[in-house]
């Protein structure tokens, strides 16, 4: 079993239903499914973007990406009705922890002075949505071998009924939340 699932079960799952005095264990939130997207504007200029783009995300995520496909013609910006715009990668089950346990513990502290994550970028469902400006922060990607910084979106998909339980829930898990500001009012 992976430490974070593991970790989940044992120390989160109790702290979430006495904080939140859920009365069955089915109450308490947990992940769904964590969602890697990028955009490929660029694609359609330069075809061979797509595959390194491709590479780049089956390594960090573990799973080859889906190729989405524009759904109309946008002739501002050059763009057919089925052109390649972008890909995304539907993480569940075992990968998923493995992934946010990645993201959490290795990731997020790369990233060049790092404070924490927004609060804010909550759905007011429960999940939340983060955005990286470049897919080297990844210890897998060889910054060597990488054509074009890309960014990439990842949305974590919880059973949280609101911002509130997702929060806290995200917080147990090992999310890094900016500091809330302490404003002293004297």
């Amino acid at each position: 079993m992976d430490r974070l699932k593991e970790r989940y079960i044992k120390e989160i799952v109790p702290a979430l239903m006495t904080d939140f005095k859920y009365k069955n264990i089915m109450q308490v939130p947990r992940l769904e499914k964590i969602v890697v997207n990028i955009g490929m504007g660029e694609a359609l200029l330069n075809p061979r973007a797509m595959e390194s783009a491709a590479q780049d995300v089956s390594t960090i995520t573990g799973q080859k990406p889906i190729i989405n496909k524009s759904k109309k013609s946008i002739a501002q910006f050059k763009l057919r009705k089925g052109m390649s715009v972008g890909m995304s990668v539907t993480l569940r089950g075992e990968k998923m922890y493995q992934f946010f346990d990645k993201i959490v513990s290795t990731t997020l502290a790369r990233i060049r002075d790092f404070r924490g994550v927004s609060r804010n970028s909550f759905d007011g469902r429960g999940n939340y949505s983060l955005g990286l400006k470049d897919q080297t922060v990844f210890p897998e990607i060889e910054y060597d071998k990488v054509d074009k910084v890309r960014g990439l979106q990842i949305n974590v998909v919880t059973t949280a009924r609101n911002d509130e339980e997702g929060r806290r829930f995200l917080e147990l898990m090992g999310m890094p939340f900016k500091k809330a500001l302490k404003i002293n009012g004297g």
